[in-house]
């Protein structure tokens, strides 16, 4: 009887244990990690013909006591411009008109004209560059044209687009002397710029 109740007491005990089977476990899933989406800035390339216009303001000097002016210019330019990469290189044609009064004898600065090349580096979608070239300019006088010139400067030009871009451009004018006159002459300009490139 002892024996029995035994048993019956062990199988009891033993029960649980083999009530739902041998017990699996489930490892939990491994998540990984989603990569950050890589932001990949868009490329610019400067290279082609672009055509386009300017605004500004333009300051003249010359070395005869009375004979400055300054006031409105605006105009339209066209060019070539080439990629290398990092640099770019072109050339350019300007031409102007304003009617900047030098003086009080009815002298005005009517038209200006540029050719030029160009040299630069990209910063981000912005282009900075330096450029340097020849300029003519034409006044109401009957003492004749204005010899021919020289100019300088700095420019930035920054791309909205694959075709417009926008930017200003500051140029220095020089000329050594007027035909007949033998007056010199200075001309500062600073232009906002819009272009189209093709």
């Amino acid at each position: 009887m002892k024996r029995i109740a035994a048993l019956a007491i062990g199988g009891l005990l033993a029960a649980p244990a083999f009530a739902g089977g041998p017990v699996t476990v489930t490892p939990e899933p491994v998540v990984e990690p989603v990569p950050a989406p890589v932001v990949v800035a868009p490329l610019t390339d400067w290279s082609g013909f672009y055509v386009g216009g300017q605004l500004g303001y333009g300051d003249v000097d010359t070395n005869v006591d009375g004979y400055d002016g300054n006031g409105a210019i605006g105009g339209v330019h066209a060019g070539y411009r080439y990629d290398f990469g990092r640099a770019v290189v072109g050339a350019e044609m300007a031409y102007d008109i304003s009617n900047i009064d030098i003086g009080d004898a009815g002298v005005e600065l009517d038209n200006l004209a540029t050719l030029k090349l160009m040299a630069g580096g990209k910063i981000g979608q912005g282009l900075l560059y330096a450029t340097a070239g020849g300029t003519w300019a034409d006044v109401n006088s009957d003492a004749g044209d204005p010899d021919d010139g020289y100019v300088y400067g700095i420019g930035y030009d920054y791309m909205l687009n694959d075709r417009w871009s926008v930017g200003a451009e500051l140029l220095r004018h020089t000329w050594d002397a007027f035909d007949e006159t033998g007056t010199e002459a200075d001309a500062t300009t600073l232009q906002a710029r819009v272009g189209f490139r093709f």
